[in-house]
């Protein structure tokens, strides 16, 4: 899952659903027990291997891979473990293992608002004499223990002393860095992002966060900053989803002290979305007391009463509700219990009345049945009918070509021109149908809806003339009254059997049931 959400951020896609990536996010927060379990298997492994040995070095450098696991992890255990091995550089007279994790203190002091404190550490240290290798750090030690105090002192004359420690370490910092390392790009970052030139600061970050992979310290630490750009860029959909990568990685890598899940609690709260923010901050607040954060404590604290006080007000009124709603449902039970009880009267009275319903239902089956008949002798003589009605036409027709040939014969062109006109034979063909339309339907008054029932929504028979029906309805009537032999419908209607032919099979081909269609239309 980690590999997705990273290749989705790689394509700057993860906007298109915000909804799927806190759902993640919540995963991973119901999950956070199994990756702090694998922590404290792999430093539980490290202990045991410490233990196993008397070598001083060998404890040293045990201590250091312990504290690199304890550092956002929890600050009491580091600080532990890095005095240790002061201890052990004071044991072994070795100044450059007692400034080493000199250093390493300053910096786990630093990075949990312990300002003055992380200061106080490297003082014992001459830089002078400190090897290559510990100088960057000695210096981003300082700078940020000034820029700390610088932030957080409310005297203005101690404020100026500080800002100008800070510029000055920072300065020698900077002309220490090789281009394009991580500190190097992340000093450049918040010099942009300090001027408010976003362009050029999400370039640097773009940068750096193609160096690091999801699960990671510095991943978290990167797309968090990213999420500050957002911030000042009025992007409140990507400043959440940067806060929730950085906190989906902090969680990832059981890191403790962190920022991310704090921020967006902030942000949940002031978009209405009190139960997310009341679950992230409740979150953030067990992860900084589990760390002893004194940074990430104060800033809860500025934030949580609000949130809680909201969220204690929403779930008093949806105790009110609930409480509404038992009465609601606790009268709704009595009028239950009396309808109970009346239904049961009934149900004696209906008892009594089922024999003499069953006698009648009897009555109602063999009344039924004669009906049933009665429908099939009207549908016979309806058959019969419009064949003898259908003849008729025919042999109209066989007459007027007689008539035709004999005026040919005799040459009487006005006796032929009136014979080969078909007006009588449509108007008698019209009449048929008026009256086959009419008798059809006065004893089938749901045929048209019946038959729609059968066809597909698209396919629906809508009429104009609800007393006339169409050709194709007309098709149906006929194999209704059990006339199916296309020649013979064919006959009747006046068409080819061709025609016939294809308007059946358009029929059917609208038809739900195509198989059983022609079954089911002499059952309506």
């Amino acid at each position: 899952m980690g590999i997705i959400l990273l290749l989705l951020f790689q394509n700057s896609v993860l906007s298109q659903n915000l909804d799927s990536i806190i759902k993640v996010l919540e995963t991973r927060m119901s999950k956070h027990e199994v990756y702090d379990l694998e922590k404290d298997e792999r430093i539980k492994y490290l202990i045991e291997t410490n233990d196993s040995t008397n070598n001083l070095i060998e404890q040293y450098r045990t201590n250091a891979t312990i504290f690199e696991e304890y550092q956002f992890y929890s600050f009491n255990e580091a600080l532990q473990y890095i005095e240790k091995n002061i201890t052990i550089g004071e044991k072994l007279n070795n100044n450059l293992l007692q400034d080493e994790a000199k250093l390493k203190m300053g910096l786990l002091l630093v990075n949990t608002g312990r300002f003055k404190e992380s200061i106080d550490a490297l003082s014992e240290i001459n830089l002078d004499s400190l090897p290559e290798s510990l100088i960057n750090n000695y210096f981003i030690v300082h700078k940020e223990g000034y820029s700390g105090l610088a932030y957080n002192t409310a005297v203005n004359r101690n404020k100026l002393i500080y800002s100008k420690l800070y510029t000055a370490y920072q300065d020698s910092l900077y002309s220490r860095l090789k281009p394009n390392t991580e500190e190097a790009l992340r000093l450049k970052e918040k010099e942009f992002r300090d001027n408010r030139n976003l362009d050029m600061a999400f370039k640097m970050n773009a940068e750096r966060l193609e160096k690091v992979k999801i699960g990671s310290r510095l991943f978290s630490l990167i797309t968090f900053e990213r999420s500050l750009l957002h911030e000042l860029n009025s992007d409140v959909t990507k400043q959440k989803e940067y806060l929730i990568l950085s906190a989906m990685s902090d969680i990832q890598a059981s890191v403790k002290d962190n920022a991310s899940m704090g921020t967006l609690a902030k942000i949940l709260f002031t978009e209405g979305d009190i139960d997310r923010a009341h679950k992230y901050i409740n979150f953030s607040y067990d992860d900084a007391e589990f760390y002893n954060s004194r940074l990430r404590f104060v800033d809860i604290a500025n934030n949580m009463p609000l949130i809680t006080k909201a969220y204690e007000k929403k779930t008093a009124k949806q105790k009110q509700k609930l409480e509404y709603s038992l009465i609601f449902i606790s009268i709704l039970t009595a009028f239950l219990l009396i309808a109970i009880y009346t239904v049961y009267k009934q149900v004696k009275k209906v008892s009594l009345a089922r024999n003499e319903l069953k006698i009648a239902n009897e009555d109602l089956k063999k009344l039924y049945k004669e009906l049933s008949e009665v429908d099939k002798i009207k549908e016979h003589y309806i058959g019969n009918f419009m064949n003898l009605y259908s003849e008729y036409i025919t042999k109209l027709d066989v007459y007027r070509k007689l008539v035709c040939k004999y005026v040919n014969a005799n040459q009487m062109n006005a006796l032929l021109k009136l014979s080969r006109s078909k007006e009588h034979i449509n108007e008698e063909l019209q009449i048929f149908n008026r009256n086959f339309d009419s008798s059809f339907l006065h004893i089938h008054p749901n045929f048209v809806n019946d038959v729609n029932k059968l066809l597909k929504p698209d396919s629906q028979i809508i009429l104009v003339d609800k007393t006339i029906l169409n050709t194709e309805l007309r098709i149906l009537a006929l194999i209704k009254l059990g006339i199916t032999n296309s020649s013979r419908i064919a006959k009747i209607l006046r068409y080819s059997v061709n025609t016939i032919y294809n308007y059946r099979a358009a029929i059917n081909k609208s038809a739900i049931d195509k198989e059983n269609f022609e079954k089911m239309i002499k059952s309506v």
